[in-house]
């Protein structure tokens, strides 16, 4: 069986992982905790926690939780809204009632009560003053990206100008139907200067559109995330996602029960890199990059400790992963 061995992964978008919920106002920083334990016993070294559209005081109270764990996995905590489009389709399983304008005022409430630790934004270009917003977050040292947005070519354009540099969950955050061109896939697709995020589970991207999308984007300018909520390294069930109850299949399909809207994934980044390396043809070396490497130069870091995993033959199937602070031996 196929092994490889490497840095760490390095995660960007993280909204929860073995039964816990980092959008729920019941989690606890011992559950928290436990849950990053379980994510490093699949190779990840660092990630972003992520906390989705919400009032204030709900992102303040979670990020209090998860930065009150002090565990070295957290490299910061991404931002996901709540600076996005309001209109169904492209605002995805946020909530509408939360979606409001960009405001640097709020920006400096919430990194405030995040200690600094917001590494990752991610907004819409046409939110009213998303433009001002991207270049105070840039000035403060937080990474912008694009997302949840019915953004036109131009305002793309000008969000990339004012300093944004990532795509968030490229072809995904949008509705089913689009516009066959221009749409806010082909012109994000197109922008060189913009890194892309990719889940590569088979939900969120089917394997010809994971192929394209890295030949057109190139592997070099792709990072894998797993967008991955409670059910991650759990078992199929019913779940929630902040407020929203959802349901994740044995097929690890997660999504609002009787819709199609997807509400992130169950995926694991070892998961993520074997079908990447099917998929997009990728040599192991290539797709592993993708997934720790180049994640972690984006936030200007390096990766923290080693991980070894093995595939079946054809790397559909995670037969082991082990992970080390250290080197592995």
């Amino acid at each position: 069986m196929p092994e490889h061995r490497g840095p760490a992964f390095v995660d960007l978008q993280v909204n929860g992982f073995a039964g816990v919920d980092y959008n729920a106002d019941g989690a606890t920083t011992e559950q928290i905790a436990e849950s990053f334990a379980a994510m490093e016993r699949t190779g990840v070294g660092l990630c972003l926690p992520t906390i989705i559209t919400s009032t204030f005081e709900h992102f303040r109270d979670c990020a209090r939780r998860i930065l009150d764990t002090r565990h070295p996995i957290v490299a910061g905590l991404h931002m996901e809204g709540p600076y996005i489009s309001p209109q169904d389709g492209f605002r995805g399983a946020h909530p509408r009632a939360c979606v409001v304008g960009a405001s640097m005022d709020d920006l400096r409430r919430r990194q405030d009560a995040a200690d600094g630790q917001i590494r990752l934004l991610t907004l819409a270009p046409e939110a009213p003053g998303a433009v001002a917003v991207i270049e105070g977050a840039v000035a403060m040292g937080i990474r912008v990206a694009i997302g949840h947005t019915n953004a036109s070519t131009d305002q793309i354009a000008d969000a990339v100008r004012a300093g944004a540099t990532l795509s968030t969950h490229l072809g995904n955050g949008c509705p089913a139907t689009l516009p066959r061109h221009p749409n806010v896939i082909w012109d994000q697709l197109a922008t060189d200067a913009l890194q892309a995020s990719l889940i590569v589970d088979g939900h969120h991207l089917p394997p010809a559109t994971v192929r394209v999308m890295v030949r057109a984007k190139g592997a070099h300018r792709c990072l894998l995330v797993t967008d991955a909520m409670m059910a991650a390294g759990w078992v199929p069930g019913t779940y929630r996602l902040g407020d929203l109850e959802v349901v994740a299949d044995p097929s690890g399909r997660v999504a609002v029960p009787g819709s199609l809207t997807l509400a992130g994934s169950s995926l694991t980044m070892p998961s993520a890199v074997g079908h990447t390396c099917r998929w997009a043809s990728l040599d192991m070396g290539a797709a592993w990059a993708m997934a720790s490497i180049q994640p972690a130069q984006y936030l200007g870091l390096s990766p923290r400790g080693q991980a070894r995993v093995t595939w079946s033959e054809d790397f559909a199937v995670v037969e082991h992963v082990a992970f080390s602070p250290g080197t592995l031996e």
